[in-house]
């Protein structure tokens, strides 16, 4: 047996005395091994233990379910398998040939009916209201609420109508501004925007027919002359407060972009995409867009999109961190902490901002002048590394995109961080306090520059909404429908089929046969985490092997398929989501 060599050593080096302290840290620990095998099979290394009771024999079970982070730092299995969730819901929705989402079902003839019932309260509503009776109003309030449930539990979606009670739909007057466009801002051309979410098709001089597709990056505006490591030349003139506002409303900047295009083209654009820092620390974007559309319009509707933001002026900290407003308790507001005069509400600093005739938005986000638009061929290894790439940061946190190396690297993370501490990240921000007014809904718990929002934290880069975008009618399946077809596909390969035996036994008036609860970890039926993961471990190897055998059955019975499986054009094999694999049919 050879002895085990310390890391750094050269084979000159003398190996280390057997039973000495070196000699020890020189062999591998069993329980990261564990962990390191566990997160090769895919075993989730954080479950949610559930106990689960059969409410008929009253059997418990311990049932250990995956942690569903989607972070590699936290769960690299479950990242990785999220991952893949999301590759596989970008191909299936970025080459269709058909329609994703079917017409609406026609109305019942019931759910008509609970339709005119709730028009007959509501005209029975008004004339009381006209007759002064009202105290009718509150039992044909509560006809209502009752009604509009039955609405809801025969099928039909959405509210019919808004509520009479104000404290239920409290949301104030809205503000209207005008819908005109910016001097300087390029005119768009307007059209009716179609239902369809196909692209054009191209005949070839051959009568064949191909639908090709596209793929998009969008960029910000530059805010200085950077480096090829993406630090500034100057720090002193880089705008870090135009960059953490433009970070900021980014995703109301990507709304504003789809929009514009979908009225330019005249049809509904579909997309799905990752949100992502460059190297400078700027968010941008790649999407992955079905059909095809000009480069041409892209710029255009591109360098004609922007989103206005309009909030009080906040140009210029008027109070310092270290020395910010007070809560007045006499006077139930936030106060001057010198002059003790409350500082203008967030209703009457709109207010000012109305007012003003030659008003200018607190910001405008705008792209850059760096537009990339590629076409991509269905089937194609293009295909299959494009969506790779646009989902290659999906499990690393946005600071972790990049990693920061040099000091010039860490001192610009750290400022562009210290921008995103003071800006306000909306209208309830604690960071209005910094700006002399006072958020909507101010409360005495407030702290100024500790903002709890997710854009003021150094982990987000100001990216606080969803990273990962995807159009409603892009594959007209949610990631739950996903999954139900990555299990279906997996039971097919392997010859399982769900029929009568995994049905409930009880009937439809029974109650349910299980009931689920969260475990504590201390709880005396739940074994240790290292128990769990070997035991997930065991089952996680048994449930491969017999995966690879029928994908090898299947390779032998067709080499088409075969092929296809080694490429990874089939639909990608998920890993069971709770780990307990020895029974396919427990895959869930």
């Amino acid at each position: 047996m050879t002895a085990p060599t310390l890391p750094g050593l050269t084979p000159d080096t003398p190996p280390p005395t057997p039973g000495s302290r070196a000699a020890r840290l020189a062999l591998p620990m069993s329980r990261q091994v564990l962990k390191e095998m566990a997160a090769e099979y895919g075993v989730c290394l954080h479950p949610v233990t559930l106990r689960r009771t059969d409410l008929h024999t009253g059997q418990t079970e311990v049932v250990d379910l995956p942690c569903g982070s989607t972070r590699d730092d936290k769960c690299p299995p479950c990242a990785k398998r999220a991952q893949r969730l999301r590759r596989t819901q970008i191909r299936e929705g970025w080459h269709r040939t058909d329609e994703p989402a079917p017409a609406p079902q026609p109305a019942t003839d019931a759910q008509r009916e609970l339709i005119l019932l709730r028009g007959h309260l509501e005209f029975a509503r008004d004339e009381a209201h006209r007759a002064a009776q009202h105290d009718q109003i509150p039992g044909i309030d509560q006809a209502i609420a009752e009604v509009e449930e039955a609405i809801a539990a025969e099928g039909l979606r959405g509210r019919v109508a808004p509520s009479h009670d104000p404290d239920e739909d409290d949301a104030g007057p809205r503000r209207k501004r005008s819908t005109r466009r910016r001097q300087d801002a390029p005119d768009l051309p307007r059209k009716k925007v179609e239902p369809r979410t196909l692209g054009k098709v191209y005949v070839a001089p051959d009568g064949t027919e191909h639908r090709p597709s596209m793929w998009l990056t969008l960029t910000l505006d530059s805010y200085g002359r950077v480096l090829p490591d993406g630090t500034p030349v100057d720090p002193d003139t880089y705008d870090y407060q135009r960059a953490a506002w433009d970070a900021v409303h980014f995703a109301r900047l990507l709304d504003r972009f789809w929009q514009n295009l979908r009225r330019c083209v005249g049809w509904n654009v579909q997309y799905a995409g990752c949100v992502e820092p460059q190297r400078r620390l700027a968010p941008h974007a790649h999407f992955a867009i079905r059909g095809t559309i000009p480069r041409a319009v892209l710029k255009q509707v591109a360098a004609a999109t922007y989103h206005q933001v309009w909030w009080p002026p906040a140009d210029e900290l008027v109070y310092p961190l270290d020395r910010p407003p007070v809560w007045d308790n006499d006077a139930n507001a936030w106060v001057d902490p010198d002059t003790r005069a409350p500082l203008p509400s967030w209703a009457d600093a709109l207010d000012l901002v109305d007012a003003d005739p030659d008003a200018s938005p607190a910001h405008v986000a705008r792209f850059g002048v760096q537009v990339r638009a590629e076409g991509v061929t269905p089937g194609t290894v293009h295909a299959q590394r494009t969506i790779g790439y646009i989902t290659k940061y999906i499990t690393k946190s946005a600071a972790d995109c990049h990693t920061a190396n040099t000091d010039r690297q860490r001192d610009h993370l750290d400022r562009l961080w210290q921008q995103l501490r003071i800006t306000p990240c909306n209208e309830r921000c604690a960071n209005w306090l910094l700006y002399g007014v006072q958020p909507k809904k101010a409360h005495s718990r407030l702290q100024a520059g500790r903002c709890k929002g997710k854009v003021h934290q150094r982990a987000t880069l100001g990216i606080g909404g969803r990273r990962i975008l995807v159009s409603r009618d892009w594959s007209g399946k949610t990631l739950a429908d996903h999954r139900a077809d990555a299990r279906a596909w997996v039971r097919n390969l392997l010859g399982v089929t769900v029929g009568a035996d995994d049905a409930p036994t009880t009937g439809p008036d029974d109650p349910p046969a299980f009931a689920w609860e969260l475990a504590r970890p201390d709880d005396p039926d739940i074994p240790p985490l290292q128990h769990r993961l070997l035991k997930a471990l065991s089952q996680r190897a048994q449930w491969k092997a017999a995966l690879r055998a029928a994908q090898d059955r299947a390779s032998s019975a067709s080499p088409e398929t075969g092929q296809l499986l080694r490429r990874g054009l089939l639909p990608a094999v998920p890993s069971p989501d709770s780990g307990r694999a020895a029974d396919p049919k427990e895959m869930e």
